[in-house]
């Protein structure tokens, strides 16, 4: 986990100072830091939320995902202040942006409204929906991702970032308008095309 009041950018300088490997204990109620941290400090505030989203993830997927990243992304935020906070309306707008999305998170993104970060409502909420989606939008705060190693769950979190920000850039251009986008019927092509099955909720 990194550490709480740490920079990701710092890692790779110094990953014995910004991250740290920990241990649960049988009861699954506390931790031990066993490596790392070595100027002092804490797992990131968030830890509840890493934590319960790695059980969840790992007997969702069977214990193929192994790894919870949790960021900021601005245009994924930004999408939080214009659109329903709903899982429906976020997948479609993120699939209809950019046409390797459907193909990336096929099931859908989830959405949790607005809750105070850190504590164990928002963990209890995100876990929710990371039983079903690879990944939880947090309102006016950020994204959660799960995947089964370091580079496709970058790859998740940054497909979406980069979906949102095709979707802010051209509802901008547009004033508030989109003129064409990519149909369901383009979607259920899509996913024919490259073998994976859409989440059927999400598309009209």
């Amino acid at each position: 986990a990194t550490g709480s009041g740490k920079y990701f950018r710092n890692v790779i300088e110094a990953p014995q100072d910004n991250i740290c490997l920990l241990e649960i204990n049988d009861a699954g109620d506390s931790w031990r830091i066993v490596w790392g941290l070595e100027k002092g400090g804490r797992p990131t505030s968030e830890f509840p939320s890493h934590f319960m989203n790695h059980s969840v993830r790992k007997a969702a997927t069977d214990g193929a995902c192994r790894v919870i990243y949790h960021a900021h992304p601005a245009n994924i935020i930004a999408m939080t202040y214009v659109l329903p906070l709903t899982s429906r309306d976020f997948t479609r707008v993120l699939w209809q942006s950019a046409t390797e999305c459907p193909v990336v998170f096929p099931g859908g993104v989830g959405v949790v409204p607005w809750m105070v970060p850190g504590g164990a409502d928002i963990a209890m909420a995100t876990s929710e929906l990371m039983k079903k989606y690879d990944a939880a939008v947090w309102a006016h705060h950020g994204l959660f991702v799960s995947g089964p190693d370091y580079d496709i769950t970058f790859g998740l979190m940054h497909t979406i970032e980069k979906a949102a920000q095709i979707y802010m850039l051209a509802i901008t251009a547009g004033g508030g308008k989109i003129r064409q986008t990519i149909t369901d019927d383009n979607l259920r092509a899509i996913a024919k095309e490259f073998g994976v099955e859409l989440n059927e909720e999400f598309l009209n």
